[in-house]
C-alpha cells in the first residue's frame, strides 16, 4: 500500500513571501514529490501546484491604519483558515512571513499538536522585542533569513535554524552593470538612476510624486541622466503614470520597465529605493543606494514610538551601521534626496567601498536556503511521517 501524501499547509502575504515560499515548495518537492500543499498564496506558488484557498493579495497590507481599514476582512479570513485546518490538520503548517497573520494561526496549530514552522524571523531586532515570547508559544520551529537572528531565540530556548535568504542564492556574486546596460540599450558612460518606489500600491500612493520631484532635481543637475522605473504590476505602473501627469513631469527621461527590477538595479550607477525587500536586492546587486519610505503619518508615528535601531534599511541593519543613508517620512524629501544621489554618484571610489561591504555581505547570506529551510520542514514532521521520507541526497 503507497503511503499518504505529506500534506504541507502554508499561508504567504505578500510578493516576497510568494517568492521564498515556492522556493520552499520546490525543494520540499524534490524530497517528497507526492506532497500536496495549499493555504493561501500567490501566482509563484500557485504555477507548483499550490492549492490557494485565498490570494495573498487579501493579506498584503501595511501599516497600522492601513491593516484597521481591512481588519474585518482579515479577520474573517484567519477564522476561516483556522477553522478548515483544525477540522483537516496538515502535517506541518508553514507561516511564510506575515507574522500579523500566522502567529495566530500558528499558535492555535500548536495547541492541537499540529507542528508550526514560521519562515522569517519577525523583526525582533529592530522593534517589538517582546514579540519573541509570543512566537515561542506559536513555533516549533524558527528559520531565520539573517545571521544575527538566531542568538534571540536561542537565549529564549525556542528551537530556531538559520538557513540563509534564497535571495542571496538567487543573484550573482559578479557585477552584472555591462551586462544589463546591454540589454537596456545603455550605454557603457550613461548616467543611469534606477528608482523603485514600492511593490505595493500604498507604497505609491505615499512616495510616487516625490521620486518624481526628486528625478526632476537630478535631471536638472545631470541633463543626460537616464531614470529606470521598474513596477511590478499593472496596478503599479497606472499610479505611477498618473503621478507623472500630476506632476506634469513628462518631459523626464523616465523609462518605465514592467518589471526587470533586478536589470534596472544593475544597470544603475546609483538606486533610490523604498525600505522594504528592494533595499537588501540593491545590496546583493553590489549597489549604491539611498533609502526612503513614507506611510501614514499615525503608522509612521507608532511604529517609531517602538523602534529601537537607529536605522531601518535592510543592509545597515545587517551591517551595523550606515553604509548608506536612509531618510523617512518627514525626511523623505526631493530637496534631500537628489542632493543624496548626485553625491553618490560623483564618489565612484565611495561606491566602490559601499560594493565591497555588500560583496561580503552576499557571502554571507549564501547558504543553500531552500534546501536547509525544507530540510526544517521534513525535521517538523510528524515522526510517523518522517519515518517514510528518503534521506536527502
Amino acid at each position: 500500500m503507497s503511503q499518504a501524501a505529506v500534506r504541507v499547509a502554508m499561508v504567504a502575504g505578500e510578493a516576497s513571501g510568494d517568492l521564498l515560499a515556492s522556493q520552499l515548495i520546490q525543494a520540499i518537492q524534490a524530497r517528497l514529490p507526492e506532497a500536496v500543499f495549499f493555504g493561501i498564496g500567490g501566482p509563484k506558488m500557485t504555477a507548483l501546484g499550490f492549492d490557494a484557498w485565498y490570494p495573498l493579495e487579501k493579506l498584503a497590507v501595511r501599516g497600522y491604519v492601513e491593516v484597521l481599514r481591512h481588519f474585518r476582512e482579515i479577520s474573517g479570513i484567519r477564522r476561516e483558515l483556522k477553522r478548515r485546518l483544525l477540522a483537516d490538520p496538515p502535517d506541518v503548517f508553514v507561516g511564510v512571513d506575515a507574522p500579523d497573520f500566522n502567529l495566530a494561526v500558528e499558535k492555535a496549530l500548536k495547541r492541537r499538536g499540529i507542528a508550526t514552522v514560521h519562515y522569517v524571523s519577525p523583526s525582533i531586532w529592530a522593534w517589538r522585542g517582546g514579540r519573541i515570547n509570543k512566537i515561542g508559544a506559536a513555533v516549533a520551529c524558527v528559520l531565520t533569513l539573517f545571521p544575527c537572528e538566531a542568538a534571540f531565540y536561542e537565549r529564549k530556548g525556542i528551537p530556531v535554524r538559520y538557513v540563509g535568504h534564497p535571495l542571496a542564492d538567487m543573484l550573482p556574486l559578479a557585477d552584472g552593470r555591462a551586462v544589463a546596460r546591454a540589454r537596456l540599450g545603455l550605454g557603457a558612460n550613461e548616467a543611469v538612476f534606477a528608482l523603485l518606489p514600492g511593490s505595493r500600491q500604498s507604497e505609491l500612493h505615499y512616495m510616487a510624486d516625490t521620486f518624481i520631484e526628486t528625478a526632476r532635481r537630478v535631471n536638472e543637475a545631470l541633463p543626460a541622466a537616464v531614470f529606470l522605473v521598474p513596477l511590478a504590476t499593472r496596478e503599479t505602473r497606472i499610479l505611477f503614470e498618473a503621478a507623472v501627469q500630476r506632476c506634469q513631469a513628462r518631459d523626464l527621461p523616465l523609462r518605465l520597465l514592467f518589471g526587470h527590477a533586478h536589470e534596472a538595479m544593475m544597470a544603475a550607477d546609483v538606486v533610490l529605493v523604498a525600505s522594504g525587500t528592494a533595499t537588501l536586492e540593491a545590496a546583493l546587486l553590489k549597489r549604491a543606494m539611498v533609502i526612503v519610505y513614507k506611510m501614514a503619518p499615525l503608522s509612521y508615528r507608532l511604529m517609531r514610538r517602538m523602534a529601537y535601531l537607529p536605522y531601518v534599511g535592510l543592509p545597515n541593519v545587517l551591517a551595523g551601521r550606515f553604509v548608506v543613508p536612509e531618510y523617512m517620512q518627514d525626511d523623505a524629501q526631493p530637496e534631500k534626496l537628489a542632493p543624496a544621489l548626485l553625491e553618490l554618484y560623483a564618489d565612484n571610489a565611495g561606491r566602490q567601498h559601499i560594493g565591497q561591504v555588500f560583496r561580503e555581505m552576499h557571502l554571507q547570506l549564501r547558504q543553500n536556503a531552500a534546501e536547509k529551510a525544507a530540510a526544517a520542514v521534513v525535521d517538523c514532521l510528524p515522526t510517523e511521517v518522517r519515518r517514510n521520507v528518503p534521506a536527502a541526497a
